[in-house]
């Protein structure tokens, strides 16, 4: 099989399409199904996931490049003898600070297009240039107008911890973007993408035609590498790397349809022939772990949220779910939906190891105060999980917690609420990156946690305790009978953990290994 080049870093269809050097799935036969089935629509997903690749194939076939589809669906399927005039704005370049600079990046870019098509301005506000512009250009090619937005809410996400200022930008846009309703009659196809999906009332208000496909089964895919596409178009990458990891490592995302791969891991992951977190090392969610410690975040719960549909759609700069906001950015994931009548219930999970582990090593930064401290813990529980040394256990989680200055524990809110010490537990393992389950986790001042790796399981319960141990922990294990499903796969071992709320330390530690069962 011969290899090609992966389109790293590459949004432009044209520079993967010419020459025929480049890998590319074609997804020419969604986007005529999405052109096929209406006019205006919207697509969230998260940021580094083929968006801007899309917009700019749909571009190209409506403009009418024909050359570039050969040998895809499209070039059999699409009438090439029309052309439309597109117009494309983006605010993935930079950041615009104000809504001042908001209204600078529009009048560049319409000034850019005025002058392709040789078109003087004749209004000073960018409203009223849009739908000026949308109007004449229509009139001059006897097409209507193809309208793409890329990124469409980054100026806002950009000043989102500046809620004065976000707002100015959201109105600013919001005023832009009623041009797409208003200039209906003009255009042939408009379609919005971005991460966020800020509620309608808000940024949309004018656009009620605007149809969401975020969670259009059939549309799952539209952006992102499937299974299938790993095992044909990127065959030829495959030979020496465990099919199995990369499943676990970068597999898992669903939009309630066929589950994806984010493009950017695969394509770095065929380069460098490692398994890292590719993706999350290229943007660390700092907002988000700060709203996620503020809040106060139970982390065990990442492990299934349960939200309804219209949460994820109420987000906004004065109103951010944490629910919302994680599963837009792409920390959280559909594992599977209810509907009834007139709604959806949705349960939400991680999408797959290299957001989990690399979430919960940012977590326990803010959650410990030191993230050099806890990568080192984390790397020394590796190793002694992997030399099976429990007496090295103990002493280690004596070093999770004594490892947390206390002026900073007095300092910080977060470690005052009941599920802190939990939470630091949790966030220690599945940094890992290894095989866990949580049997329970109802409550915040406990764990149950399965752990496999290496041929055996450790099961933990985690228990606080306001000062003197209990002594329960262990035989709580064994009365609930977790280990009896894991026995037959190699040995099990055991692990009660109490922990003193008034000591900040582990105050009892009991282990028991069960033999394989034969």
């Amino acid at each position: 099989m011969t290899r090609k080049r992966l389109p790293i870093g590459i949004q432009t269809f044209a520079k993967i399409r010419e020459g025929d050097d480049h890998y590319y799935v074609d997804k020419t036969p969604l986007a005529l199904q999405l052109i096929g089935q209406g006019t205006h629509f919207f697509l969230s997903r998260p940021r580094r996931f083929g968006k801007s690749l899309f917009l700019d194939t749909l571009k190209e076939l409506f403009e009418g490049n024909e050359a570039l589809f050969k040998g895809l669906h499209a070039e059999k399927h699409w009438d090439w003898s029309v052309r439309y005039p597109v117009l494309r704005f983006s605010f993935g370049g930079g950041v615009l600070g104000s809504a001042a600079d908001l209204q600078a990046s529009l009048h560049a870019q319409l000034t850019r297009y005025e002058q392709d098509h040789g078109l003087a301005a004749q209004f000073p506000d960018a409203r009223s240039r849009f739908a000026d512009l949308i109007r004449r250009l229509a009139e001059k090619t006897g097409q209507r107008v193809v309208v793409l937005v890329d990124e469409y809410d980054k100026p806002i996400l950009d000043r989102i911890e500046d809620r004065e200022k976000a707002t100015e930008i959201r109105e600013g846009l919001k005023d832009f973007y009623s041009v797409i309703k208003d200039s209906d009659e003009f255009i042939r196809f408009a379609f919005l993408t971005g991460v966020s999906k800020f509620s309608k009332v808000s940024l949309f208000s004018g656009l009620n035609n605007l149809r969401d496909i975020t969670l259009t089964p059939e549309f799952s895919a539209i952006c992102g590498y499937t299974d299938g596409d790993v095992d044909t178009v990127f065959a030829p990458e495959l030979q020496g790397l465990d099919r199995d990891e990369i499943r676990r490592w970068y597999n898992g995302y669903n939009w309630l349809g066929e589950p994806v791969y984010n493009p950017f891991d695969l394509l770095l992951l065929f380069q460098e022939r490692q398994f890292r977190p590719w993706w999350f090392e290229t943007g660390t969610p700092t907002f988000l772990v700060k709203l996620l410690t503020e809040r106060q975040q139970f982390t065990p719960d990442l492990e299934t949220v349960q939200a309804p549909e219209t949460l994820l759609s109420t987000f906004d700069v004065d109103t951010i779910p944490t629910e919302a906001l994680m599963f837009q950015a792409g920390y959280l994931t559909v594992a599977s939906a209810e509907t009834y009548m007139g709604g959806m219930d949705l349960a939400l999970r991680y999408p797959n190891r290299e957001v989990k582990t690399s979430l919960n090593q940012s977590l326990l930064g803010a959650l410990c105060g030191d993230l050099m401290k806890s990568s080192r813990n984390v790397s020394r529980l590796r190793k002694l999980l992997q030399a099976n040394d429990l007496a090295g256990l103990q002493e280690l989680f004596h070093a999770f917690f004594a490892s947390i200055p206390h002026d900073w524990h007095r300092n910080n809110p977060i470690a005052q609420y009941e599920g802190y010490w939990a939470s630091v537990f949790y966030s220690y393992f599945a940094a890992l990156g290894l095989d866990m389950r949580l049997e329970d986790a109802t409550n915040q001042g406990r764990i149950d946690m399965a752990v496999r790796a290496h041929g055996q399981t450790w099961l933990f319960e985690f228990k606080v305790v306001e000062l003197l141990p209990e002594g329960r922990a262990l035989q709580q294990l064994q009365y609930k009978g977790y280990a009896d499903k894991y026995r037959a796969d190699g040995p099990v071992h055991l692990i009660g953990v109490e922990f003193s709320r008034q000591e900040r330390n582990v105050t009892s530690f009991e282990m028991l290994t069960l033999v394989q069962r034969q």
